[in-house]
C-alpha cells in the first residue's frame, strides 16, 4: 500500500511504473493514481472534504475561533479499480463494491 502524501503523489508515475514492472499489485490512497495506471485506489472523497470545509470557513468568518471547532474525520470514501493494470482478475464482489471501474 502506497501512502497518500505529497511525495508519493508527485512521484506517482515512476512508482506506478515500478510496481507494474515488478508485477506488484499496489493500492493507493489518492484517486488520481488509478487513472494514471495504478491497480486500485481507496481513500477519502476529496470533493466531499472540500464541501464540508466550506462550512468551517463560514463558521470562522462568522466569528468562531478556529481552535474551538471540532476536528472532523472523512465520512465518505471511494474505491476505484483499474482493470487495465497488471491484467489481474478482480472478483465480481469487489467490482460490485467499486465506485468506479476503469476498463
Amino acid at each position: 500500500m502506497v501512502q497518500p502524501d505529497t511525495f508519493t503523489f508527485s512521484n506517482r508515475v515512476p512508482l506506478i511504473a515500478l510496481a507494474a514492472r515488478c508485477r506488484l499489485p499496489a493500492t493507493y490512497g489518492l484517486r488520481g493514481t488509478a487513472f494514471d495506471g495504478g491497480l486500485l485506489s481507496y481513500g477519502s472523497d476529496a470533493t466531499d472534504l472540500y464541501r464540508r470545509a466550506a462550512s468551517y470557513v463560514d463558521r470562522v468568518l462568522r466569528g468562531e475561533k478556529p481552535g474551538e471547532l471540532p476536528v472532523q474525520s472523512p465520512i465518505k470514501f471511494e474505491l476505484i479499480i483499474n482493470l487495465k493494470a497488471l491484467g489481474l482478475t478482480v472478483p465480481d464482489r469487489l467490482l460490485a463494491l467499486a465506485d468506479e471501474v476503469i476498463e
